[in-house]
């Protein structure tokens, strides 16, 4: 496993994407042509709470923690390659759902 050192900026996350399955629920194995980018990864480091534009000076705090696996939009983050993995920074909004035990 390689050791990153990188401590996100203010209102991003770093994760690792999971890959998605292959296999249907009913079984049936997807080619790799078929296969859509992921949209669940585990979160390896959490930015500093992002200051708001608002006149208030209100914080927006990281709504996961290290460790957490989470879902997020799409076409969010922006991927990184690190000795040859790929990697995402992602926005705090960009987050749509913390995994529960």
């Amino acid at each position: 496993m390689t050791k990153l050192n990188f401590k996100p900026t203010a209102g991003y996350l770093l994760i690792e994407p999971v890959e998605a399955e292959r296999k249907t629920a009913s079984g049936i194995v997807l080619p790799e042509s078929h296969e859509e980018k992921p949209q669940r990864g585990k979160v390896l480091a959490v930015g500093s709470a992002e200051t708001c534009d608002c006149k208030d000076s209100c914080k927006k705090e990281a709504p996961c923690a290290k460790g957490d696996t989470v879902i997020y939009k799409q076409w969010g983050g922006n991927e990184v390659k690190i000795e040859g993995k790929e990697y995402l920074f992602v926005k705090f909004e960009d987050i749509l759902a913390v995994e529960t035990a």
